[in-house]
């Protein structure tokens, strides 16, 4: 027996609050999303969900109807090369989206899968339920509503399975020891004293490339505020979309992070607001943002982000934090 699904992803502004979905039939089907990611964030997840969520139906043949050529490219001519390289393309560059690929390279294993290219908004009835799944789930998180995530999937015996359903994005990360980066903004605090982000934080709509300077500084400004955001801090693959390749943090108390440590501690936050932010382009492509965090017991700190822009996007290069005299 065959599986047969469509799998599409969507973001409004690529950069900016992103969807994804995989369609089956009307009684079966996902979809999630998050307040801030890029469309191939969208059709990678999409595909990785549909995986995850057969995978009670491992046996089964899975026929995977899909748009994206970079997706189908990725994982049935690019990834053999990747992994052999540590990751990397043949350029030494690192492969972007690397959390979900590696993903769905585990998800793979043991299954038997096929990969169909189709033209996206043409008429294939699968590929349009699929698409319009995912653009909903933009639509919902660019205007902070959660999305309508679907039934799910329906095994042999008719009936949804919430195990093999999840959640609607992915899963909190379990609380880690509060360390003092850009993404637990705490100094010396207690395991579960992580901060929160500010009722204001997320990316609004239309962040995509804009040639106007005051545009520019409102998309860096509204990247930074959604890495203090808790649904975007709760999937790693979002905020590594906006982590340069070469990110490094000074953290409050001195200490050096790579991106790689920081991705390792995402996760919520508790108590902090940003205030008093100000974004300036110091030159073509270059911003630089200056605010300050302030936490439930009222200590600040006053804090730096630089951001490049990488063709059609902004990305965080360094971040640095330092105590404010009480």
């Amino acid at each position: 027996m065959t599986i047969t699904a469509a799998a599409d992803g969507s973001a409004l502004g690529n950069p900016g609050p992103a969807g994804w979905a995989w369609y089956i039939d009307e009684g079966t089907w996902r979809a999630g999303g998050w307040p801030h990611g890029t469309n191939n964030m969208g059709e990678l997840k999409a595909v990785l969900d549909l995986l995850e969520a057969t995978a009670v139906d491992a046996d089964q043949h899975l026929h995977v109807l899909c748009d994206s050529q970079y997706v189908i490219n990725s994982v049935t001519k690019w990834m053999p090369g990747w992994k052999r390289k540590g990751w990397r393309k043949k350029d030494g560059k690192p492969v972007m989206n690397v959390e979900l690929l590696q993903a769905i390279d585990r998800a793979l294993v043991g299954r038997s899968v096929e990969f169909e290219w189709v033209k996206g908004h043409a008429g294939h009835a699968m590929n349009e339920a699929a698409d319009r799944r995912a653009n909903a789930a933009a639509t919902a998180y660019s205007k902070k509503q959660d999305p309508e995530v679907g039934p799910g999937y329906r095994g042999a015996g008719g009936g949804p399975t919430a195990a093999r359903v999840g959640p609607a994005s992915a899963p909190a990360a379990p609380a880690a020891p509060a360390v003092d980066d850009l993404f637990s903004l705490f100094d010396e605090a207690g395991p579960g004293d992580a901060p929160a982000p500010p009722a204001h934080c997320g990316a609004p709509e239309g962040t995509g490339p804009d040639p106007t300077l005051g545009t520019a500084l409102e998309q860096v400004t509204a990247h930074e505020l959604a890495l203090l955001d808790d649904r975007l801090r709760s999937d790693p693959p979002s905020a590594a979309a906006l982590l340069h390749p070469r990110f490094s943090e000074i953290g409050a108390s001195g200490r050096a992070w790579t991106r790689e440590e920081i991705l390792e501690e995402i996760g919520p936050l508790q108590g902090v607001e940003a205030e008093d932010l100000v974004a300036d382009e110091i030159a073509p492509g270059v911003v630089l943002l200056t605010f300050t965090t302030r936490d439930a017991d009222g200590a600040r700190v006053l804090r730096s982000s630089l951001w490049l822009r990488e063709g059609d996007r902004w990305l965080l290069r360094h971040h640095q934090g330092t105590p404010a005299a009480r």
